[in-house]
């Protein structure tokens, strides 16, 4: 007798067009942090959170606000369980993450093209060394914020690995609560890293002191509601990581 061994679904067109939207969307997605890196640090960018549109500061505030609310209205309501039930009603499941990032990434070009600067400074690091300590403790921030991501599931979490299961019609098996390297720190290195990133600055304005002050606020709120998210789906597996590790200030005495 001749044994049949299962072979993959082929792919069809519209699986090769949701694993080109998949990449698309994560192109986006790295271009949009290089430059967000870029934006902060104010380094090799057009415009940055210290050099953008100039106008009157009573101008300037509510804008920003309005930017950085609109990211924080979208990045927080799309990640919901109950939006993500009602919206793959629309969206095609394979490409729901996909689509967050790429949503997620056009708010940020929106946010870079509309900024406007407030110049006034806030504090400023002189010494050379100084300075240089400074702006290694931000790139160990976005270093930090990176490599968050790369200890749970870095191409799921940005919504590649979804769109190749699809592609070769695998399911996609859910790795389960892990606790790992940074993750037993803290419990959103991801998140602590953006802190860093966004405050440890050698010349800090006003404007960048907005930026870096609603981002903390908006991260301390987020994770909030992403941890009740967190406690739904685990119970008390979640509720003994909680009590176990701190949420973002690590503590190494413990």
């Amino acid at each position: 007798m001749r044994s049949h061994t299962p072979t993959a679904a082929p792919a069809t067109p519209l699986r090769l067009l949701a694993l080109l939207y998949g990449v698309i969307s994560y192109a986006a997605f790295l271009g949009v942090f290089l430059y967000l890196v870029g934006f902060v640090v104010d380094v090799a960018v057009p415009r940055s959170v210290d050099r953008a549109i100039d106008g009157p500061v009573a101008q300037a505030v509510p804008i920003d606000l309005g930017l950085l609310l609109l990211f924080a209205m979208q990045h927080s309501v799309m990640a919901r369980p109950a939006f993500k039930r009602w919206w793959t009603r629309l969206v095609p499941a394979p490409i729901e993450r996909s689509t967050y990032v790429l949503v997620s990434s056009a708010v940020f070009v929106l946010l870079f093209w509309q900024w406007r600067s407030i110049g006034t400074i806030v504090w400023q690091v002189d010494s050379t060394l100084a300075r240089m300590v400074v702006y290694s403790v931000g790139a160990l921030g976005w270093l930090i914020a990176l490599a968050s991501t790369f200890m749970i599931d870095h191409f799921e979490l940005f919504g590649l690995r979804q769109v190749l299961h699809n592609l070769l019609s695998k399911p996609l098996v859910q790795k389960g609560f892990r606790v790992v390297l940074l993750y037993r720190l803290v419990r959103h290195p991801l998140m602590l890293g953006f802190v860093i990133a966004f405050w440890a600055a050698p010349t800090m304005t006003a404007g960048h002191v907005l930026f870096a002050a609603a981002f903390t606020v908006y991260i301390v709120v987020a994770v909030q509601f992403e941890e009740r998210d967190l406690v739904a789906a685990l119970g008390e597996q979640y509720r003994r990581y909680q009590r176990r590790v701190p949420m973002l200030i690590p503590r190494p005495w413990r």
